[in-house]
C-alpha cells in the first residue's frame, strides 16, 4: 500500500467527503442550497442590507425564516451582521470576504437556472406528459 493510499477518517472528514453521511461539508451544502440561504447570499452580493430590506427583496420569505437563514449563515461566517446601539434597533448585513466567494458561485448557479428555465420547464411538461400516458 502506497502512502497516498491510506488515508486516515479524519483526514478524510477535513478534506471533505461530501458523499460521506459524516462530512462537515454537508451541513454547509445544506445551509447554502436550501430555499433563502442562497437567495439571501445572491441579494447582498449587492451591498448592505438591513433586514427589513432583505425581506422586501426576497419575496415570500417569513421574518422568522430570514432571521434564521442570517443566523446561520453568520455563524458559518459567511455574513457579518452589524448592530447599532439606537432606538429602534439598526441591523445591518454584509458578505464577508469568504461569504463573497460563495455567493458568486451560488450567482453561476442562479443565473445557469435562469437562462435555461424554459428549458427546464419544457422538460418538466414533458415528463408531466409522459406520466399521464403511461
Amino acid at each position: 500500500m502506497t502512502t497516498q493510499q491510506v488515508i486516515t477518517l479524519s483526514e478524510r472528514m477535513l478534506r471533505g467527503e461530501v458523499f460521506s453521511d459524516k462530512c462537515p461539508s454537508r451541513e454547509i451544502l445544506k445551509h447554502v442550497t436550501n430555499r433563502w440561504g442562497g437567495l439571501v447570499l445572491v441579494a447582498l452580493l449587492q451591498g448592505m442590507h438591513r433586514f427589513s430590506d432583505l425581506r422586501r427583496k426576497l419575496n415570500g420569505v417569513s421574518e422568522k425564516m430570514l432571521a434564521q437563514t442570517l443566523q446561520t449563515l453568520e455563524l458559518d461566517g459567511f455574513i457579518l451582521r452589524v448592530s447599532y446601539p439606537v432606538v429602534p434597533p439598526h441591523v445591518e448585513y454584509s458578505l464577508t470576504p469568504l461569504g463573497e466567494e460563495l455567493a458568486k458561485q451560488v450567482e453561476l448557479l442562479v443565473d445557469w437556472i435562469e437562462i435555461n428555465l424554459p428549458r427546464i420547464l419544457e422538460a418538466k411538461k414533458s415528463d408531466i406528459t409522459s406520466d399521464n400516458d403511461a
